[in-house]
């Protein structure tokens, strides 16, 4: 299989436009043309992952977090990052990123946390907006059933659980042709009233080009009228965090040991709290930027990683904090990873690492 082909699906699920603006989920190594012959999950690329790959003839590497973050000037092996680099190259393997485009998906790594929680009634914690637009459109009437299934096959129309969303109202279009013209109806040179339906559809921003592609080739006019208008609207399918709730609620220590089993965490650094836990906000890795939005959200407790001394303070007594180390939260995208390309691609060889990339280690 060819790795475009690959990457084209994994960009589908999180697309690369929902990454953070510091972000580097990408290709890292390789190139789109190349053919893999088997993937390698995992949740870092360290340079004893590029020779588990080596050993088990995986020429492509799936990771969650970049291991190139900021820009690299020279490679010369001076660090671990650079030393990674230069082993997969010289071994022909492709290093693929799918970092917080991942983390900002419905069905992201946050999604697989409350999974394993057993968190129920699921909902985005902290919606993003400015990732939505609305086209506006003009059809005649006769056409307008068939042009409104093609923006819909593109990818227009969806808002949460619902597709072929539309919004349609009738009018009169008026034109007239010059003798350069080949008009759909009416004839050159002449004023022509044609009944019209204005069609309104919602789509994702970075699925604009290929909603106007579709526009163009399944509208029947020679001059396409259209309007693109950017949204402020919050997306509900796309943020940060995810907040839900347990079948019952669980007293602080039961939920404490519950979330230790499930996470195989090892530590976990806490705020106290008297009242039952029922509704739990989680966020992968560093998640401190969302506190108010768990608070806002009704949280009896919030699931992350990364907390400083003073920023437990926060929690004033309003929701437990749970922190169980960035690796803990994050350890099971791996899995995701794998279990997403197994689904899609059923005769791919996909493996999981074995390697413990955890950089941190407890006395206990």
């Amino acid at each position: 299989m060819k790795l475009a082909h690959l990457l084209d699906y994994l960009e589908s699920i999180a697309p690369p436009a929902f990454q953070e603006s510091y972000d580097n989920s990408r290709l890292l190594t390789g190139h789109p043309g190349m053919e893999i012959t088997a993937a390698l999950c995992t949740l870092d690329c360290t340079e004893a992952v590029v020779d588990e790959a080596i050993a088990t003839d995986c020429n492509l590497i799936v990771a969650h977090h970049p291991i190139i973050f900021g820009g690299l000037k020279q490679l010369t092996g001076r660090n671990y990052v650079e030393r990674t680099i230069i082993k997969a190259i010289k071994h022909d393997i492709a290093i693929y990123a799918i970092h917080t485009n991942l983390d900002n998906v419905h069905t992201g790594v946050n999604a697989r946390i409350a999974e394993r929680l057993g968190l129920t009634n699921t909902r985005i914690l902290q919606p993003k907006a400015g990732l939505l637009a609305k086209l506006v459109t003009f059809c005649p009437t006769a056409q307008a059933p068939a042009l409104r299934q093609a923006l819909f096959a593109a990818g227009a129309g969806q808002i949460g659980n619902y597709d072929s969303c539309s919004f349609s109202t009738p009018g009169q279009g008026t034109f007239r042709g010059n003798e350069a013209s080949t008009p759909f109806v009416g004839e050159k040179g002449q004023l022509h009233t044609e009944a019209e339906e204005r069609i309104e559809v919602v789509y994702p921003r970075h699925l604009a080009g290929r909603i106007i592609k579709a526009l163009l080739a399944a509208h029947p006019y020679e001059e396409v009228a259209y309007d693109q208008i950017p949204l402020d609207n919050a997306w509900a399918q796309t943020g940060s965090g995810m907040v839900g709730e347990l079948p019952q609620a669980m007293p602080p220590q039961a939920f404490l040991a519950h979330l230790k089993t499930t996470m195989q965490a090892t530590v976990i650094r806490f705020t106290p709290v008297e009242k039952p836990i029922k509704r739990v906000a989680v966020c992968g890795g560093a998640g401190s930027f969302l506190l108010g939005a768990a608070k806002a959200s009704g949280a009896d407790a919030y699931v992350t990683a990364d907390y400083k001394y003073h920023e437990f303070f926060d929690a004033e007594n309003q929701l437990m904090i749970a922190d169980i180390g960035h690796y803990e939260s994050e350890q099971f995208t791996k899995q995701l990873l794998a279990d997403r390309i197994t689904e899609k691609f059923t005769t791919f060889a996909v493996r999981l690492s074995g390697v413990n990339t955890n950089p941190i280690s407890y006395y206990t």
